[in-house]
C-alpha cells in the first residue's frame, strides 16, 4: 500500500495574528458595549422618572429615602443591608426577602465591586436604587444563574446599619 504523504516530512504552515488589529477590535467591542450599557441605563433612569447621580465609576444611584442621620460608609465598615437584585428590565433576580439581609465588610469580602464602591457614596439608613454596569457587577459571564453575561444591574438597596 502506497500513501501519498511522506510521514518524515512535516508541513508547518505559520500564522500570522496581526496583535495591534486584534487588540483594536477588542476595545472597539468593549467601546460598544459600554455606550450600549450606558444607553440602557440612560433608559431605565428616564422610564423611571429618576435622577440618578452619576458617578466617575459608571455606577448610578437615586436615594429615595435618605436618612436624617446616618453615618457615611466607608472602607472596612461593616455594614447590613436588606437588597433586591433586578436586571434593567425588571426581572427580579435575588432578594434578601428570600435570603435574608447581608452583612459584609465594605471593600473587603466577596459580593459584587459595584456595591463595595457604590455604597460609600451613601449613609447608613439610606435606601436607594444603584445601577451598576456589567463590568463592576458579574462581568464576561454574568453570575452562572440568573444573570446573564454582561448585564448590568439594578441593585434595590437599604442600609440598616
Amino acid at each position: 500500500m502506497a500513501s501519498c504523504s511522506n510521514p518524515d516530512k512535516e508541513v508547518k504552515q505559520e500564522i500570522k495574528i496581526d496583535k495591534e488589529a486584534l487588540k483594536n477590535q477588542f476595545i472597539e467591542a468593549n467601546k460598544m458595549l459600554a455606550k450600549k450599557e450606558n444607553d440602557d441605563m440612560d433608559s431605565y433612569a428616564r422610564s423611571h422618572n429618576m435622577n440618578f447621580i452619576n458617578t466617575d465609576l459608571g455606577i448610578r444611584y437615586y436615594v429615595y429615602a435618605p436618612s436624617a442621620k446616618g453615618d457615611s460608609i466607608k472602607d472596612k465598615s461593616e455594614i447590613t443591608i436588606e437588597y433586591t437584585i433586578s436586571l434593567l428590565d425588571g426581572t427580579e433576580c435575588y432578594s434578601s426577602k428570600e435570603k435574608g439581609p447581608r452583612t459584609f465588610i465594605v471593600g473587603m469580602e466577596d459580593i459584587e465591586s459595584g456595591i463595595h464602591k457604590g455604597v460609600k457614596f451613601l449613609k447608613k439608613g439610606d435606601k436607594a436604587i444603584m445601577l451598576i454596569p456589567s463590568h463592576l457587577a458579574h462581568g464576561l459571564l454574568g453570575d452562572m444563574n440568573k444573570i446573564p453575561p454582561q448585564m448590568p444591574i439594578v441593585y434595590d438597596i437599604h442600609i440598616l446599619n
